[in-house]
């Protein structure tokens, strides 16, 4: 049996973690380990004062010995920091992160927050906040910094802190460990880490020029808006609302959809343009820039860009730094020349060329990602995985033909909707394209249980709304016998309603195997944790209810996990529901949540995929290619030029655990990351 040495650390950088990540902040020339506090094969919890003693020579052997398993919650952190204070990369190999276990559990990522829902005996130090902010941080008043010697009482109570740390996160490693992590994810956790440390390079000179011209547009956007309202500073919330209001526009909000709002509304003219001018203050995808600046190390590059495990819900990687999952995509004509004119400054340039310098740099984003010289970026993407991958689940026949044969979902979605030949769906014909556009919109709202406002999510442009002419809006009265007194506004609300619900139902009545598929799996879950026990289902995937948790068993083998699954009445269309407590997307807390048949089919569908990538991931780094980084159904890599067909080959080769599942990748071979 391992060896264990459980660790936590307390440090000092005049870096901003939050903003530069880890990597960054461990490499200032100001960066220090302050505290080490240390735990060795479960024995009484030491905290070392490092300001004035040294890390025991036997705790140093045990945290380069293999043979020594190193514990901590968010171990990225402690490797990291104790490898840049050693002078020496340590091996994540010999890691295991205690957050990463208890998000594969469903717990909260926080070390605190996850002591609470366990309800562990021994709780986080709520002190330690402001003890972080005293000794780790600058002051905010002159920069400087503030010594144990300072604030002696303050420091042994910041030693205790970390000491207490390392207590509770044994302690919650005790609890978690009743449901181990599978080797395989230790494995692939290890390789992400090491993607991490490998990190990936920008074209700084682009970034610089960039960044300036944003600073330079930021700076006579805010001058632009002075003059408009004399409002002293328009980047503030309340200075705002008060000249709004002054102006007669009524609005307590000014997020983005708020302000659009306003703008199709009844204001005055120059209150429309104060707002759209407003607007280009707010645009985070060209801030991206400056956080690129910002978290580069000495060799251009960034480290630590995805962080493993991100999305509890599915074991999805989440975005760091520059949040790689989240890039604007590009349709510049010429990225080429558009990158010239930025490099250069020449603002006129792209104005005269691209109309819109902001546009311009906001599609440039990616292709500040570069290769080293001599490389190339290989970039290779799943074609259609989940879709694939559900198709796959519910054993819709047609879709799965289509996967094997021609591959094209959109417009044979749209063939089996509405009872046309497929040949006729052209999309360089009107009809065609509108028939297409309907399958496209359909296949990506309806496929886990979604209808009118998944499809008004979905349809951003209005590409597939009805004819929404006065004739039309007549003809839609007189049909439905709509007393004029309705407003033409909730007329056309009701006729896009009507139009989406048309799609849906199609789409439904086109896949019914899907859609039995939702019920199918809702009714599993719930009979797993009425009865509390296992459920075997198709595809080899289980429902198992465990005291404190229905996991969700993949054909990959890995599990899903919702913690305090409980089954209430009155749910989703007055049945029952199943509710687990969690955090989801666009909650901030956790806290109870209910889900439904289709959400489940979401889960497992995104997570099989993540499974795909991560088989595909282990394979890639076998063949002795450098990975720099991933997005959902697409891997990076940093090799030379001529490899894009054998990581292509890699990518659709069969996977053994999911026989039958159609893959194919495409890709293509770059200078700097683009969206093809």
């Amino acid at each position: 049996m391992a060896r264990k040495l459980n660790i936590d650390i307390e440090t000092y950088s005049d870096e901003d973690l939050s903003k530069v990540g880890v990597y960054k902040y461990a490499n200032s020339p100001n960066f220090e380990v302050m505290i080490f506090a240390y735990s060795l094969d479960g024995g009484e919890v030491i905290d070392i004062d490092l300001t004035i003693e040294d890390i025991p020579d036997e705790v140093l052997e045990a945290i380069e010995d293999p043979n020594v398993i190193k514990y901590a919650f968010n171990a990225q952190f402690e490797r990291v920091c104790l490898s840049v204070m050693l002078g020496k990369r340590l091996d994540p190999r010999q890691w295991r992160c205690t957050m990463v276990h208890a998000t594969m559990l469903g717990l909260p990522s926080s070390l605190g927050q996850c002591a609470k829902f366990l309800k562990i005996p021994v709780q986080k130090d709520t002190a330690g906040t402001k003890l972080i902010n005293f000794f780790s941080k600058p002051r905010k008043k002159d920069g400087g910094r503030n010594m144990p010697e300072d604030e002696p009482k303050k420091w042994r109570n910041f030693c205790n802190y970390c000491n207490q740390d390392v207590v509770v996160e044994m302690a919650i490693g005790d609890v978690v460990e009743k449901y181990p992590v599978p080797e395989s994810e230790w494995e692939l956790y290890a390789l992400d880490q090491e993607i991490n440390d490998r990190g990936v390079k920008m074209d700084s000179e682009l970034v610089d020029s960039a960044a300036e011209l944003v600073e330079n547009a930021a700076t006579e956007t805010m001058d632009r808006l002075r003059e408009m309202s004399g409002i002293e500073n328009p980047n503030s919330r309340n200075q705002v609302l008060a000249w709004l209001a002054d102006n007669g526009v009524k609005t307590t909000k000014l997020d983005k959809d708020a302000v659009m709002a306003l703008l199709d509304s009844d204001i005055p003219d120059y209150a429309k343009d104060f707002l759209r001018t407003r607007l280009n203050l707010s645009n985070s995808s060209t801030k991206k820039y400056f956080t690129m600046q910002r978290a580069q190390l000495d060799d251009n590059r960034i480290h630590g860009v995805a962080q493993f495990y991100g999305a509890s819900r599915t074991g999805r990687w989440a975005g760091r730094l520059v949040q790689t999952q989240n890039l604007p995509r590009n349709y510049l004509a010429n990225l080429d020349v558009a990158r010239d004119l930025v490099r250069a400054k020449d603002v006129e340039g792209v104005e005269m060329i691209y109309e819109n310098l902001e546009n311009t740099l906001k599609q440039l984003i990616r292709t500040a990602i570069i290769p080293e010289e001599g490389f190339k970026l290989i970039v290779s993407d799943f074609n259609a995985i989940e879709a694939r991958v559900l198709a796959w689940l519910a054993n819709e026949k047609w879709r799965l033909d289509v996967f094997n044969t021609h591959g094209k979902l959109y417009e044979a979605s749209a063939a089996m909707m509405f009872n046309v030949p497929l040949e006729s769906i052209d999309k360089h014909t009107p009809e065609g394209a509108e028939l297409r556009a309907r399958g496209k919109v359909a296949e990506l709202a309806a496929g886990y249980q979604g209808s009118v406002g998944a499809m008004k999510q979905m349809d951003k442009d209005g590409g597939v709304r009805p004819d929404l002419s006065a004739k039309a809006i007549e003809i839609y009265r007189e049909e439905n016998g709509i007393d004029t007194v309705v407003m033409d506004e909730d007329v056309i609300e009701l006729m896009i309603d009507e139009n989406y619900k048309r799609i849906v139902d199609a789409w439904r009545a086109a896949s019914k195997s899907i859609v039995s598929f939702w019920y199918d799996v809702q009714r599993a879950a719930i009979k797993a944790v009425e009865e509390k026990t296992t459920v075997r289902f198709k595809k080899g995937i289980s429902f198992i209810y465990k005291p404190g948790y229905l996991f969700i068993e993949l054909p990959s083998g890995r599990r899903l996990a919702y913690a305090r699954p409980a089954i209430e009445e009155g749910g989703r269309f007055n049945k029952k529901s199943l509710t687990y407590y969690g955090k989801d997307e666009g909650r901030a807390a956790f806290a109870k949540t209910a889900t439904y048949g289709g959400k489940l089919v979401e889960n497992i569908t995104q997570a099989i995929a993540r499974d795909l990538l991560a088989e595909k991931m282990k394979l890639i780094d076998v063949a002795g290619e450098a990975i720099v980084f991933h997005v959902h159904d697409e891997v990076v890599i940093e090799g030379e030029a001529g490899t894009l067909e054998k990581i292509n080959e890699i990518m659709a080769l069969p996977v053994s655990w999911a026989k039958g599942l159609p893959l194919s990748a495409d890709g293509f071979e770059t200078d700097y990351y683009m969206k093809d």
